[in-house]
Order: structure tokens, then C-alpha cells, then sequence
């Protein structure tokens, strides 16, 4: 679905150059669980941010299902982004004063086939805390929504950038059981940062970062579920 060539993102800051990806080569194929592995620095929010069309490469060629994505103009870029993509992120950023349907509905009414609020919500096994406001949702309850309200327009492609991060370990494993059953349901092609190399378990394939680039690749003949995790 994806292919990347000579991937490079440089950010300027003044006169001082940062390189955060030098050239990056990978492809993505479809209904694929990736982990993006690697320490902080790295290059993998930076790389997951471009695959999403969240931000642009400073050189190289990327493309989408043979769709040019590099020297997109931003327009093109929202299209793809609301069509193709969804996100989920470390923090929530849920709406408070809307319940959980209503947070998830606010996707449904901009794509162009989603599936209902409580669809996307049973799928995730929060079919009895829809009218449930975040306040009154425990954090990984507010992460299940989050991915609830990603996948309501039944994306293509789910990027999900440190989804446990601010979760305890027993519920951030249910949090990736949800984004395991989306993959695996819905032939999401699912990429998954971290850098907690027991994640990577889960996955088909590992990408492992190191200062912008790829060093190592390595598929796993035998994905583990991730409720078998050994944290």
C-alpha cells in the first residue's frame, strides 16, 4: 500500500539542521501489523506522521496504493487523511463534553461510508459505556474510543503512535487486543510505535530505528497475541 523511497526529513530551527529521517526506504503491504521499534529520536513519529500525510518529506518519493504522496498539495493531503487514514495517539484528545458516541459520531458525519458510532464502539467492547462522558471513563476505556472514533470510517490504513504510553500495563494490553481485532477484522493495515520491544511480539513485521534510519527488519512467522505478551 505504501512505498517509500529515499525517504528524508530535515527541520531547520535557526541556522542549526536537524535530520530526522535520512532516507528512508520501506514498503507497507496491506492488512499488515507493523511495530516501528526504536528509542526516542529515532525518526518514527517523523515517519509515521509523513505516511499519514500529518506532515511532508523535505526529498525522497512516497506513494499510496500508486498515488503520489510527496509534492501533494494540502488539500489532496486532507482528502487522503480523512479518507484513507486513522489515527490513534498516546493522549486521547477526546471532547469532554460529548459522551463516547458522540465523540465517535464526529467522524461518522465527514466520511464518506462510516459505520455507526455503536458499531465502532461494540467493536471495541464498550457497548455499555456509549453515553458515557471521558470524565466518567477510565484511561483505557478513553483509549478504546479514540480507536473507536479512528476506525469508524473504516480506514485503509491505522496509525497508531504510542497508544499505550499512558496506560498501565494490564490496560494498555487490552488496548492493543482492540487494535489487534480491528487488524485482523478489518484487513487494516495496522503500524504500531513503540519502544517497548515486547510489542513488537505481536506484530508481522518489526522496522527497529535508529537516527533516522532503518537498521534492522524482521518478520515474525508466528505473530503472539498480544493478551500473550510477556511484560
Amino acid at each position: 500500500m505504501f512505498v517509500a523511497r529515499g525517504v528524508r526529513k530535515v527541520y531547520h530551527t535557526g541556522e542549526v539542521e536537524v535530520v530526522a529521517l535520512h532516507g528512508v526506504d520501506v514498503a507497507l503491504d496491506a492488512g499488515e501489523l507493523v511495530v516501528l521499534l526504536g528509542p526516542s529520536g529515532s525518526g518514527k513519529s517523523t515517519l509515521l506522521n509523513i505516511l499519514g500525510g500529518l506532515d511532508v518529506a523535505t526529498s525522497g518519493q512516497l506513494s499510496y496504493k500508486g498515488w503520489a504522496l510527496d509534492g501533494a498539495e494540502e488539500n489532496t493531503l486532507t482528502l487522503f487523511r480523512r479518507n484513507c487514514v486513522g489515527f490513534v495517539f498516546q493522549f486521547y484528545n477526546l471532547i469532554p463534553s460529548l459522551t463516547a458516541r458522540e465523540n465517535v459520531a464526529l467522524i461518522t458525519g465527514i466520511a464518506n461510508d462510516p459505520m455507526p458510532p455503536e458499531e465502532a464502539l461494540a467493536m471495541v467492547g464498550l457497548q455499555a459505556r456509549m453515553d458515557h462522558f471521558p470524565s466518567q471513563l477510565s484511561g483505557g476505556e478513553q483509549q478504546r474510543v479514540a480507536i473507536a472514533r479512528a476506525i469508524a470510517k473504516r480506514p485503509e490504513v491505522l496509525l497508531c503512535d504510542e497508544p499505550t504510553g499512558a496506560l498501565d500495563v494490564t490496560t494498555g494490553i487490552t488496548v492493543l487486543e482492540a487494535i489487534e481485532q480491528i487488524n485482523r477484522e478489518l484487513g487494516t493495515l495496522t503500524v504500531i510505535i513503540t519502544h517497548n520491544a515486547v510489542m513488537a511480539e505481536m506484530a508481522d513485521r518489526v522496522l527497529h530505528l535508529s537516527d533516522g534510519r532503518i537498521v534492522k527488519e524482521r518478520r515474525n512467522t508466528l505473530r503472539r497475541p498480544a493478551s500473550g505478551l510477556e511484560w
